[in-house]
């Protein structure tokens, strides 16, 4: 099954199977937006991980890619709030990036 398959309800059973496992073990709110745990792991976050593994072009295109797949989906998982959150931050990422 392809990620675009995924119904809403998939998504959200997905999500409160997640967020279950990680209250229980943080016992906290987590920003899944800003700081989403899973994530960062070790002493790095994933995302300097892979911005240090591309040139600086092709990470912009990574996060023009990955805000667009936030805009693209944000209307199927149920999440759209959330999901526009996500858009928001890889632009604005972006936007630091280029300026």
């Amino acid at each position: 099954m392809s990620i675009n398959e995924a119904t809403p309800e998939m998504w959200n059973k997905l999500q409160e199977k997640y967020k279950a496992m990680v209250t229980e073990e943080l016992d906290e709110e987590v920003d899944v937006v800003n700081n989403p745990q899973h994530y960062n792991t070790g002493n790095i976050e994933c995302i300097e991980a892979i911005q240090e593994s591309m040139s600086p072009e092709a990470f912009k295109g990574y996060l023009k890619g990955n805000t667009m797949k936030y805009l693209w989906r944000y209307d199927y998982k149920g999440k759209a709030s959330e999901d526009l959150q996500k858009a928001g931050w890889y632009l604005n990422k972006l936007i630091k990036e280029v300026s």
